[in-house]
């Protein structure tokens, strides 16, 4: 699947539902068939979030998909829109898996599994007649403690379905009915300690412990996965509960769910900034790190931007609210989260096909095993010979149980993407894994990516006719338009040359009409009654603006001293050249070298000149050869086409507007978090911070997340692949079989649980 089938296509909505009952990885492939016979219905469904995303056709109703549901055997209700709330977050989904309806289930089977056990294997402890009291004291075990797996398995059996806990209710009921059969058929069998001479055998402890190692098994995943759900519930939890608003001058608390756009906030020294806004008024330095990642706080003024859960650390703040409840960012990263997590990667659904024919599968090997094994025995065959069938046919049922096929990938998933959001990274799907391996290229945009982004007119040089005032001043009015980091250089710069008391105030410089903009180009409006242009001289000279040998000559001066060169031209005559100058991110060399041992080439791409680009590559240790320089938009994305036809697999990190387009082309488009919406919605993974390190570190993480899940799904096959021959030929004791089935649920859970590490 691209990026671009991430996106929801046209004329459908989504849809979210709990979902309750599913127990296994048959259960999810049966809930998405029946589901996806719905016309035009797809559905995804993640078994540790018990949830399913669907993407539904107009048409369908929500009444429709639940009734589908229910009429699969299971109990499935519409998920409300959630927002930042904690509550409404899906690790609470997790949460609601019960674990504690489990506990007593689990601590009955325990207290009368030991003494059946013991009496049953220990002759020491074996008395007259002590087949009756096992028996007893294992009927609570395999009925009320056991009454999940048999409530699920008939549920499934009415819709002639079969899952895990087919294998599980077969194996345990047929233990137990077959020993009672021969109690019933010999009611003296124990009336003597010990088992020798009996005719026929007693498997009242196989039902018991299978049973209590199962509950125990799916008791220990319930509290591991909500485990793995805690990262993402911790991002929920980190929105303001309250904001102080300022009314009619005066200073009020209300909850922070009721705030409105363009609402003043008054944020002290401590507070949490309650959602996203722009200040406008005071200075300080703002706590960005349970956001981003990013632990250096970050300095703000009038005119910036802050997100909503950040912290306020030094000087009060008044911030003007410009998105509030589910269009915040912190409420987009967990819908993105919860996203992730309930997508499917090729390798999952490979997983689930193999898993839909698995239980009939392994039926149909316990009853051959079963028939096999008295075949062997020939026509001589006698109770022994009937204890070793059915012991090799129960052993396969239970060791076949697909638990760790189901958890290998969601868990694994759930577990990566929620230290993903507490780092700051986004990962939009599971398909990004994938990519995340394939990559060997990686383009960089230039500004705000390698470079601060934070560009300072260096220079302004006038041509005869105009002053440098004049030009800055022009040019500064139009581009104060414009959110192009040059055009805010440019604008700040000639707000503090108009009006030193007052330099980030705009509002000083002359309005601008017919304002429009060129991306890579430049910018044109009318000031004072003249037309003005700003930006580079190829776009000027397309609209009849020539540089004569002189003017050229300066541009090429303070273009090879490594700045950032903007013709300015009133009228359609060339006015002047303003100078800029950028400089490169502290961790950007470091973060380069880091991409390198990752087996990625780096290139730098950017719209500035040639010599401001081999400036940057070399601070940054990007080789000349790898410097794509003066390229347009369109030009990014037919740089990342180039690539891809030579057979590079490209990734592509930028932020801004223009940067859109090329990392849609791209296989993996990474956005940086300070950029755009645009950008963000057209990348693959988003890094909130901007450091170039966090680019590194989502690679490292995507990478890592796939690994685990491939080694999880290894572990489920193999111990599959391996445990089902030795079980039917009887090598495998029953009670082992379902220690070791419970253990392999468990260990794939853990190993999961291993990412929350990452990064630390």
């Amino acid at each position: 699947m691209s990026h671009q089938e991430l996106l929801h296509p046209p004329g459908t909505r989504i849809v979210e539902l709990d979902i309750q009952g599913m127990t296994c990885a048959s259960c999810v492939n049966r809930v998405e068939k029946k589901l996806g016979k719905l016309e035009g219905v797809a559905a995804t469904v993640n078994l540790p979030l018990e949830s399913a995303h669907v993407t539904v056709p107009a048409g369908i109703t929500d009444e429709q998909l639940v009734d589908t549901v229910n009429a699969a055997g299971y109990k499935a209700t519409l998920r409300p829109q959630h927002t930042v709330a904690p509550e409404a977050g899906p690790a609470d989904q997790v949460a609601a898996i019960p674990a504690s309806r489990l506990r007593p289930r689990l601590i009955l089977a325990a207290v009368l599994t030991v003494p059946v056990f013991m009496i049953s294997m220990i002759p020491a402890f074996q008395f007259a007649n002590w087949g009756w009291v096992a028996a007893v004291l294992a009927l609570p075990v395999v009925t009320w403690a056991a009454w999940p797996f048999h409530r699920a398995a008939a549920i499934n059996a009415r819709h002639f379905a079969s899952t895990m806990d087919t294998l599980v209710s077969l194996g345990v009921a047929a233990a137990y009915l077959f020993s009672a059969w021969q109690l019933l058929a010999d009611p003296r069998m124990t009336e003597h300690p010990g088992m020798e001479g009996m005719p026929g055998g007693l498997y009242f402890e196989v039902a018991s412990v299978v049973t209590t190692f199962l509950l125990l098994g799916r008791y220990l995943e319930a509290n591991a996965k909500q485990k793995a759900g805690d990262a993402l519930q911790a991002l929920l939890n980190l929105g303001a509960k309250d904001a102080t608003v300022l009314r009619n001058g005066s200073e009020q608390k209300i909850p922070a769910d009721r705030l409105q756009v363009g609402d003043v906030l008054v944020v002290r020294p401590g507070e949490k900034i309650a959602t996203d806004g722009v200040v406008v008024d005071g200075a300080s330095a703002v706590d960005a790190s349970l956001v981003t990642g990013e632990s250096v706080p970050v300095e703000v003024g009038p005119d910036s931007r802050v997100t909503g859960a950040t912290i306020n650390t030094s000087g009060r703040l008044l911030v003007r609210a410009t998105r509030v409840g589910s269009e915040t960012t912190l409420a987009q990263m967990a819908r993105l989260v919860s996203q992730a997590q309930t997508g499917k990667a090729p390798i999952a659904r490979l997983a689930d096909r193999i898993s839909s024919v698995f239980v009939p599968v392994v039926l149909g090997i316990a009853v051959l095993t079963f028939v096999l094994w008295l075949l062997a025995a020939g026509p001589d065959a006698d109770g022994g010979h009937l204890r070793q069938a059915f012991t090799a046919a129960v052993a396969v049922m239970v060791i076949a149980c697909p638990c760790a096929l189901g958890l290998a990938t969601p868990v694994g998933l759930l577990t990566g993407t929620g230290r993903g959001a507490q780092l700051g990274i986004l990962i939009k799907g599971p398909q990004v894994l994938e990519d995340t391996r394939t990559v060997d290229t990686i383009l960089l945009d230039k500004t705000g990516t390698v470079t601060t982004g934070i560009l300072a007119v260096d220079a302004t040089s006038a041509f005869p006719g105009f002053t440098e005032q004049d030009v800055l001043r022009l040019a500064g009015a139009v581009e104060a338009a414009s959110e192009h980091p040059v055009a805010r250089a440019i604008a700040a710069a000639a707000s503090g040359a108009r009006s030193a008391p007052a330099a980030n105030d705009a509002g000083t410089l002359p309005p601008v009409q017919g304002f429009s903009s060129a991306p890579g180009g430049g910018v044109s409006g009318t000031v004072e009654g003249r037309q003005v242009m700003a930006g580079r001289s190829g776009w000027l000279e397309q609209r009849g603006v020539v540089l004569d040998a002189g003017q050229r000559a300066q541009l090429a001066g303070a273009e090879e001293g490594g700045a950032t060169a903007i013709c300015v031209a009133v009228d359609g005559t060339p006015a002047g050249i303003i100078s800029l100058r950028d400089s490169v991110k502290v961790g950007s060399p470091a973060a380069v070298t880091r991409l390198k041992a990752l087996g990625l080439r780096p290139i730098l791409l950017t719209g500035d000149n040639a010599a401001v680009a081999a400036r940057v590559a070399a601070a940054v240790g990007i080789a000349p050869g790898d410097v794509y320089a003066g390229v347009l938009p369109e030009g990014k994305v037919e740089a990342v086409k180039q690539l891809q036809s030579r057979g590079a697999t490209v990734a592509m990190a930028g932020d801004g507007v223009n940067d859109a387009a090329a990392l849609a082309q791209a296989d993996l488009g990474i956005a940086m978090g300070s950029g755009t919406d645009v950008a963000i919605e057209a990348a693959d993974l988003t890094v909130m911070g901007n450091d170039l390190h966090q680019v590194a570190q989502a690679i490292e993480l995507s990478r890592k997340t796939l690994g685990t899940i491939k080694t999880n799904l290894f572990w489920a096959f193999f111990y599959n692949a391996v445990g089902i021959p030795v079980a039917a030929l009887g090598l495998l004791n029953p009670m082992i079989a379902g220690a070791a089935m419970a253990a392999s649920s468990v260990l794939v859970v853990a190993n999961s649980l291993r990412l929350r590490s990452f990064g630390k």
